[in-house]
């Protein structure tokens, strides 16, 4: 059954919206202590860009045998060139771009010695879109999203996905009977009411509601209210090593433990999640499937050190128990 749900993968156009970034990696390892302040001194062996955020969900919906559109806000900088070499690298069309010179393209630089971040390093622009820019992208979405099957929403709270922004995608996908799946952040994340798949992560949803939950029964209880309330179809929370939690509208969630085996790096984790769980979604499996489906994928994923994409075989692997 697995197999024929992966193989409708590749019938499956889904539009990425929302904040495109791009990751710069440098590794190296670590000996010795500076003499002029108490810092270590990395050794540069590598460097490295990774698609990241939105544009990292674009790509694992493309290595899972989707086709992906992405449309999203960059600079007018050089971080934006080397982002859309990447893409074109990685057979991501560019024309989804739309370059803003107000605006800086998000680059994350992380450090890492020896597999571990020592740190890291942001540059980005999180006030909300002009007047132009937000015209050009909601110009640019009503033009492609027409031939999608499915509108993936990814919020990182970088200023892209203004009220104006959301509020004519969620219209937009309603009016074409298009499903829509969000991956949201603390600012944006009441106005993705009634959307079909909505995925925050454990510490996102004890945010928004302002509370430590002290037990699983108060988890449950609230996420349950919470989709009530914003009357979102299918509430997936992702819980890190504990795996991930279904809300559907039934009497009691469904639980479904990490997929990882080992976990060397949970960075771009979340973005595999969403594209596997959307293709699924789209392709025809129910919402526990399909979420089954994305528990894998991530924990392919975080097998896989920095913001990593996977394919179909690895998918196919480690569903079926095998490494």
């Amino acid at each position: 059954m697995i197999r024929e749900l992966l193989a409708k993968f590749g019938r499956q156009r889904v539009l990425v919206l929302g904040d495109i970034m791009l990751d710069h990696y440098i590794w190296g390892k670590v000996e010795r202590i500076s003499a002029e302040a108490p810092v270590p001194v990395l050794e540069v062996q590598k460097e490295e860009f990774r698609l990241g955020g939105a544009a990292n969900a674009a790509l694992n919906v493309k290595s899972l045998g989707g086709k992906a559109i992405l449309l999203g806000v960059t600079g007018r900088d050089s971080a934006a060139q080397d982002l859309k070499r990447l893409m074109e690298c990685k057979g991501l069309a560019t024309d989804g771009l739309i370059d803003d010179p107000d605006r800086k393209t998000t680059l994350k630089t992380r450090i890492v010695a020896t597999n571990q971040q020592i740190v890291r390093i942001d540059r980005e622009t999180q006030i909300d879109l002009g007047n132009e820019a937000r015209t050009a992208l909601l110009d640019s979405l009503r033009r492609l999203l027409p031939n999608c099957q499915a509108l993936i929403i990814e919020d990182y709270n970088k200023g892209v996905l203004t009220r104006e922004v959301i509020s004519g995608a969620l219209e937009l996908a309603k009016s074409l009977g298009i499903p829509v799946a969000v991956d949201p952040k603390h600012r944006n994340f009441r106005q993705y009411r009634g959307v079909d798949i909505f995925k925050p992560n454990f510490r996102e949803l004890q945010d928004i509601l302002d509370m430590e939950f002290e037990s699983e029964d108060e988890f449950q209880v609230a996420a349950s209210q919470l989709r009530g309330e914003m009357q979102i179809k299918n509430l997936i929370v992702t819980r890190g090593s504990l795996g991930m939690y279904v809300f559907d509208g039934g009497k009691q969630a469904r639980h479904l433990p990490t997929a990882a085996r080992e976990v060397f790096d949970v960075s771009g984790a979340g973005d595999t999640v969403i594209s596997a769980l959307t293709l699924a979604y789209v392709s025809g499996a129910d919402i526990h499937l399909a979420a089954k489906v994305a528990n894998h994928a991530a924990g392919v994923a975080c097998g896989k050190v920095g913001t990593a994409s996977v394919n179909p075989d690895e998918l196919l692997k480690s569903y079926n128990g095998q490494r």
